[in-house]
């Protein structure tokens, strides 16, 4: 099934060759609702060419992002991975009947291995120079 989509509105470019766009389109069903233009979807429902078509030359400018906004996608980025190897941790360590079955080195090795999971953000090459600690065996 084909949906043709007459109205656009806030058509922007998502990058420099001006062939990903975030647009709204007015959906025959739903009314107004966020679209991304890509030539990479195979998805046929709507057809992106009459909805390029629609948009013309009547797009904000792609602008690339700060190295800020770099920074902060990659900070989130390795904070994700660090919270998710966090849990894996927190499961060993708040089970007292796992945490009873090692030895007093292996608690350390491992209170360690945390303390340093706990520690990445404040690296000096954060976010994009990580060196991560070795998880105890």
């Amino acid at each position: 099934m084909n949906i043709t989509i007459t109205q656009i509105r806030n058509a922007a470019s998502l990058q420099s060759d001006n062939l990903r766009m975030n647009v709204e389109i007015k959906h025959p069903d739903h009314g107004w609702i966020p679209y991304t233009l890509d030539p990479a979807d195979t998805d046929t429902t709507i057809n992106n060419d009459e909805v390029l078509a629609l948009i013309g030359d009547d797009f904000a400018a792609y602008v690339p992002p700060t190295q800020a906004e770099l920074d902060a996608d990659k900070a989130e980025s390795v904070r994700s991975i660090r919270n998710a190897l966090l849990l894996e941790v927190d499961s060993m360590v708040s089970n007292p009947l796992r945490w009873a079955e090692l030895t007093s080195e292996q608690q350390s090795s491992w209170t360690q291995y945390r303390t340093d999971l706990l520690n990445v953000p404040q690296q000096s090459g954060f976010p994009t120079d990580i060196a991560w600690p070795t998880k105890p065996e």
